[in-house]
């Protein structure tokens, strides 16, 4: 079995990965930031306005259309079907993945080039956004593909790659505006030592192009506005850069990786500290890029768990190396073995029991999602506990590997990073199969959207409604025989006797659906 994997022949190697990326079952979206997303994409394919970002009938000109775009354009080739939603990000990971796999032969050797995208695939980050219909896998993958590309640039003939490292940033920009500075800077000391990339005209041609999606969509809102859409983008980016919901202190991302890039944190640690580059482009990227990159977005007030996800696949190439040097260490190598083949499967069978015997109870998760859960833990805590001191490096890299990818494929399995809001969507089901609400348009009174947890359940709402209307200022411009979701707790002059309530119930609170009389 363990030998297995290694023999494999690269075509069926890529089917290990199904498991990991693709998930058939029911799907539903959480309302921040993919449900946001997905409800523009929908206005998009209801009003034809393939423009301008919107929220019901208003402009929203904080960001950019990219992503809403790639999502209607996909349900519109393939189905409006929440599924091909998630296009867009699967490609996307797929990508990275691939380009993880090309980073390791390019910066390391060609050896176990497989094991890192398999890390990268089990890292709870990465993995989580990957299912998740937003611009964060999109737009890391565009930043590793930069960072191969630089890599792959020796000199000023290699046109293509010179070009590719060109053509990324627009298209980031695209994605995440002003955000592409941040790894642009990480990489300064790098990008000077290979200066001679920017008197090329490849660089150049690539950068244009990639600005052209950018440039055509500037040029089209620009007519709605009264200024430029970039002084829009640019507030954004001067309330992100200020403090806000989201500021956190300086030493967030010190503690917020390590967990976030769970099971391989200590390794890619180990491999930043101990490894020793053997050449610059090792010591650049593996090294100086993600540390510098660390220091950039920590002095950003806004600080999230995603921004790290455009470092994953260097943190990735780290753990290996981590791994590499603990086994070939003298003095660390038994202390390695022993934690990772007694001490992390005893803790982690010991959780999986406490938690499927004492503590599911005090959970939202069903019983398929609690035992597929559990499942995991243990097998994950089993396989480690192979390891032991005579195992060869092939194989610990398997029995490594194996515990983290059974627990994430049973994970996505499960539904948990798939269904998100599973009780919502089996009520909106019903609410769909109600004779009075069968090929009905419902509308939305906006005024009851007056805070975020209102807003977060009319996203999912209005996600999952068949035939969803107009926004309305008021329930009062609710014309008779017309249906509207109302925030019951938002108007209490409402006048029970001018509508008949037709559903309502606590998971849709605060929302009800009401006919006009």
């Amino acid at each position: 079995m363990i030998n297995i994997i290694f023999k494999f022949k690269p075509l069926l190697k890529l089917l290990i990965f199904i498991p990991i990326i693709f998930y058939s079952g029911k799907r539903s979206l959480i309302a921040f930031d993919e449900g946001f997303y997905v409800l523009q994409a929908r206005w998009i394919l209801d009003k034809g306005n393939w423009t301008i970002p919107l929220w019901f009938d208003q402009y929203v000109l904080d960001r950019t259309i990219g992503l809403q775009f790639l999502i209607a354009k996909s349900q519109q080739i393939f189905g409006r079907n929440i599924f091909w939603a998630y296009l867009p990000t699967t490609i996307a990971a797929i990508i990275m993945l691939f380009i993880t796999f090309k980073l390791h032969e390019e910066l390391i050797d060609k050896k176990f080039a497989f094991v890192s995208p398999l890390i990268l695939s089990t890292t709870y980050l990465w993995f989580d956004y990957s299912h998740l219909a937003t611009q964060d896998i999109i737009f890391s993958s565009l930043v590793t593909t930069g960072l191969f590309s630089l890599t792959k640039i020796k000199s000023r003939n290699n046109s293509i790659y010179i070009f590719l490292f060109g053509l990324w940033i627009g298209l980031a920009f695209m994605m995440k505006t002003f955000l592409v500075a941040v790894p642009l800077l990480s990489l300064l000391p790098y990008l000077f030592i290979k200066k001679n990339l920017f008197l090329t005209k490849c660089f150049w041609l690539g950068l244009l192009i990639g600005f052209i999606p950018f440039l055509i969509w500037t040029i089209s809102i620009n007519q709605y506005l009264d200024q430029n859409i970039i002084f829009y983008l640019f507030e954004k980016f001067n309330l992100l850069s200020n403090k806000n919901t989201f500021t956190n202190p300086f030493y967030y991302y010190f503690w917020n990786i390590p967990i976030t890039f769970l099971p391989w944190s200590i390794f890619s640690i180990i491999g930043i500290i101990f490894n020793k580059p053997e050449n610059k482009d090792q010591q650049f990227i593996l090294i100086f890029f993600p540390l510098t990159f660390i220091i950039l977005i920590s002095l950003f007030s806004t600080k999230t768990p995603y921004y790290p996800l455009q470092i994953s696949s260097i943190l990735t190439l780290n753990s290996f190396l981590g791994i590499k040097y603990l086994f070939k260490s003298k003095i660390y190598k038994s202390i390695f073995i022993f934690l990772t083949s007694k001490i992390i499967p005893i803790f982690l069978i010991t959780v999986a029991l406490l938690y499927f015997f004492f503590f599911q109870n005090i959970t939202s998760l069903n019983f398929k999602e609690n035992t597929y859960l559990f499942i995991g833990l243990i097998l994950f805590g089993l396989s480690w506990s192979l390891l032991n001191n005579k195992t060869n490096f092939k194989n610990v890299l398997v029995i490594l590997i194996i515990g983290p990818y059974l627990l994430t494929s049973l994970l996505l399995g499960s539904g948990l990073f798939t269904d998100r809001s599973k009780e919502l969507r089996k009520t909106m089901e019903y609410v769909a199969s109600l004779d009075l609400v069968k090929n009905q348009t419902i509308k939305v009174d906006k005024s009851g959207i007056n805070n975020n947890e209102s807003q977060s359940k009319i996203i999912r709402i209005a996600l999952q409604t068949p035939i969803l209307g107009d926004g309305l200022n008021s329930i009062n411009d609710l014309n008779t025989g017309e249906l509207s979701w109302f925030n019951e707790s938002s108007d209490k002059s409402f006048n029970k006797k001018s509508y008949e309530v037709l559903f309502k119930n606590d998971t849709l609170k605060p929302w009800i659906l009401i006919l006009k009389r």
